[in-house]
């Protein structure tokens, strides 16, 4: 059947447990002819190309995982939401004249949400109360906090919208605790899995649950680490005619997979203790760029945890580093052929 948005998902549940060879296609490769395309028409030209065999078949994952895949995605839409939220918050701040962010790393941590507080209330306030609301440690001196309140002016309306962005806040922080709960619950049976690909240099927890959420732990189904990475959108397309080579940009596929990696791929690289993939970064960056060379590596990443959830080896570091190109082959060769010399 033809992938067309949810609608083939409650189609698929009914018969995942009936049958064992259920195709999704992609609508790019079962596409009608042009001119000749209804429903009926469209239903007997996809099983048709199915009897020949030539109908490629769409990554669905176990059913587990599909549920996972939906806390790990929700997890990700409200982590968006709420720092979208807190920019909204400070903004807000900002507008009536409060520049705690000067003084404060962080807006929200204790002494600069008792300070706001203090402000959005109704009772008038002095500098002492100011100043007793910040913590002895704060590096700032009291000056700079009181100059960084005094000048204030926020309308009762105002306050009333910045007390409201605030709650959101705390509403959305109380979901993803439930949400982490939820998610601890689904993967207790693939916690051996989770530590197995933490040990790639820059895979957190989370990072890990969401890699296993997108691709599972079975890797027959992928035929190869090309099919992966393409699925991922992490390969350069092939575009090329009459000797011409078009854009070769990756595709915007794995809208969830490839961000993940790609932020794996910044830790990997800062990683000192394992300078494999910084010195892969540092070398692709000089000729392709950074963003091109952060790309690279989430591939290369990628592609490691394909080989290690196959064949159950662990991420050997020592094995890596000592990998050498052909250039740098042949240059230890002909050395070793002159100094016998």
């Amino acid at each position: 059947m033809e992938s067309t948005g949810k609608y083939y998902i409650p189609v698929y549940n009914v018969l995942e447990s009936h049958i064992s060879n259920i195709v999704v296609a992609n609508p790019k490769w079962v596409r009608a002819v042009k001119g000749e395309k209804d429903d009926d028409k469209d239903a007997k030209c996809i099983a048709d190309l199915f009897k020949f065999g030539i109908v490629r078949s769409s990554f669905i994952p176990q059913k587990d995982f599909r549920i996972l895949r939906e806390l790990t995605r929700y997890m990700y839409k409200l982590v968006n939401i709420r720092s979208s939220e807190k920019n909204r918050f400070q903004n807000a701040l900002t507008s009536g004249n409060c520049k705690l962010d000067m003084v404060f790393t962080d807006v929200f941590g204790k002494s600069a949400s008792n300070i706001i507080d203090l402000i959005l209330s109704d009772n008038t306030y002095t500098d002492e109360d100011i100043l007793s609301k910040v913590h002895k440690k704060c590096k700032a001196s009291p000056d700079m906090d009181l100059d960084s309140i005094n000048g204030t002016d926020l309308t009762p309306v105002q306050k009333s919208r910045i007390e409201l962005v605030n709650d959101h806040i705390k509403q959305l922080s109380s979901n993803i605790q439930r949400l982490d709960k939820l998610i601890d619950l689904m993967i207790e049976p693939y916690e051996d899995y989770i530590s197995f690909l933490c040990q790639i240099p820059g895979v957190s927890i989370n990072s890990a649950i969401t890699i296993l959420s997108e691709i599972g732990v079975d890797m027959n189904q992928f035929t190869s680490t090309r099919r992966l990475t393409s699925w991922a959108g992490l390969t350069s397309s092939s575009n090329q005619s009459a000797g011409k080579k078009k854009s070769v940009r990756i595709s915007r596929a794995g809208v969830y997979l490839k961000p993940c990696l790609v932020e794996v791929a910044h830790a990997a690289v800062k990683d000192k203790n394992h300078p494999y993939y910084a010195n892969k970064f540092n070398k692709i960056s000089k000729r392709r760029g950074k963003k091109c060379a952060f790309i690279a590596i989430a591939r290369k990443i990628l592609v490691g945890a394909y080989h290690m959830l196959l064949t159950g080896e662990i991420w050997n570091p020592a094995d890596l580093a000592e990998v050498e190109t052909p250039v740098e082959q042949r240059i230890k060769y002909v050395n070793q052929i002159l100094n016998n010399y």
